[in-house]
């Protein structure tokens, strides 16, 4: 899994498909042992796989859920594999605003939606109408925003466990086209200044405490630069763990997380939060 995770560091899965689109995961998960583990994965920017690897089937959504397009009702449609960034351009050119903020989300729609993902004043299920799921007989289900539980970087279904997210619809306001390009330009000018995105990383590694920022925090605690084998917490964003030699096993990157929330809960009794998924056997 090093190899399809961002901070290119982690174990072996069990299996791996990558379907053809999404008749095809349709019918792959018809077929599936339906107590077989199940790990859907985009770009793997917000993931951890452990050194002893997953013991189950990862699905690759990107390149094969890529059905981009406007619909006649002014809504887009874009399934789960949709890159974000590109979800982003593509209602800029169709003079639609307040989808730039999605130029900064390094992930696919997929995990947008099921982390509600959000930066610069923006988040994705503020613009969700209805979303298309699969079961884990492949069977689609269509539900609206009432079906879920909605909160900051989390989102759950109220009635069922064993759906996964296909695609969306989503509604943004008419716009100016040229605007929202110059917008998307200058979050992601911003980004690079402020964010290693020249090292393998998960982007930011814990939610933000109320009216406060985890990086100010972890900085505060003095853990700016330090390391723990391979694995280095950013000197250009605290809230960020990076791999700068792609030599860092998953368990260090794992032991530095640990680390920096209990150093930020001893010194100023804050629990930080995880944002990364982390799943797999330790060894």
């Amino acid at each position: 899994m090093a190899g399809h995770v961002s901070w290119r560091a982690g174990g072996a899965a069990a299996c791996a498909f990558f379907p053809v689109d999404l008749d095809d995961l349709a019918a792959f998960l018809s077929g599936l042992r339906h107590d077989e583990p199940l790990m859907i994965v985009g770009l793997g920017s917000n993931l951890l796989v452990r050194d002893g690897g997953y013991d189950g089937t990862v699905v690759f959504t990107h390149g094969a859920l890529d059905v981009l397009r406007l619909e006649a009702d002014g809504t887009i449609y874009a399934e789960a594999g949709v890159a974000s960034p590109k979800l982003a351009r593509f209602a800029a050119n169709n003079d639609l605003a307040d989808a730039e903020f999605l130029a900064g989300i390094p992930g696919t729609l997929g995990g947008a939606l099921t982390m509600n993902a959000g930066c610069h004043g923006g988040e994705t299920w503020n613009f969700v109408e209805r979303v298309l799921m699969l079961d884990r007989h492949g069977r689609t289900v269509l539900r609206t925003r009432e079906d879920f539980e909605i909160d900051y970087r989390h989102v759950g279904l109220k009635s069922a466990t064993d759906e996964v997210f296909a695609a969306a619809w989503l509604r943004f306001p008419s716009g100016d086209g040229p605007a929202s390009r110059t917008r998307i330009a200058e979050l992601l000018d911003r980004r690079l200044a402020t964010q290693p995105l020249q090292l393998p990383n998960a982007g930011s590694v814990f939610r933000n405490p109320p009216n406060d920022h985890a990086a100010r925090l972890i900085e505060a605690a003095g853990l700016k630069g330090s390391a723990i084998g391979g694995a280095q917490v950013s000197e250009k964003h605290a809230n960020f763990i990076v791999n700068p030699d792609c030599k860092a096993t998953a368990g260090e990157i794992e032991t530095l997380i640990r680390h920096i929330h209990a150093r930020v809960k001893e010194m100023f009794g804050v629990e930080l939060v995880r944002e990364v998924r982390i799943v797999g056997a330790t060894s």
